[in-house]
């Protein structure tokens, strides 16, 4: 799948990007203190299951052969709202060195364009309250701080 930036390409994940896609996960504050890149046992495991549901996208950009971003998108079948489905995205990520270059805005115009293509009508997503520029840049996208969101650690 091609995106909006020359040399860039969105595509499916695959088990070999998993490595890369760890790395992009762990390179920023919030990350390093819970990603664990000497050991991919657990994320081999979550990767099989994403691979395995239809309803799970899981995404890398990809520029001359080096990973550059990544994202989840969910496709959520509901009953409120008259059966809305929506597109959760999850774990956005930017490598560090294509950051400033406009990746994060055509990573999400990809995911609100194919979570429209498989009729969601609604595109959500959560950031942790730490990441004020995140925040700020789903903003300039339209998206609205609608809700306030809630965790709870299971383990």
């Amino acid at each position: 799948m091609l995106a909006g930036m020359t040399d860039l390409v969105i595509r499916r994940a695959t088990a070999t990007d998993l490595a890369g896609i760890v790395a992009m996960l762990a390179d920023d504050e919030i990350g390093a203190g819970r990603e664990n890149l000497t050991d991919l046992t657990p994320y081999q495991a979550a990767f099989a299951a994403i691979e395995a549901d239809p309803n799970q996208v899981l995404v890398v950009a990809e520029r001359n052969d080096e990973l550059v971003g990544t994202l989840q998108l969910t496709i959520t079948p509901g009953l409120s709202r008259q059966g809305t489905t929506r597109g959760l995205v999850e774990a956005v990520r930017v490598a560090s060195s294509a950051r400033g270059t406009g990746l994060g805005t055509t990573l999400m115009e990809w995911s609100i364009e194919e979570a429209r293509s498989r009729g969601c009508t609604v595109v959500q997503l959560t950031s942790d309250k730490a990441r004020a520029d995140a925040h700020r840049f789903y903003l300039q996208l339209g998206f609205e701080q609608s809700h306030e969101g809630f965790k709870l650690q299971l383990n």
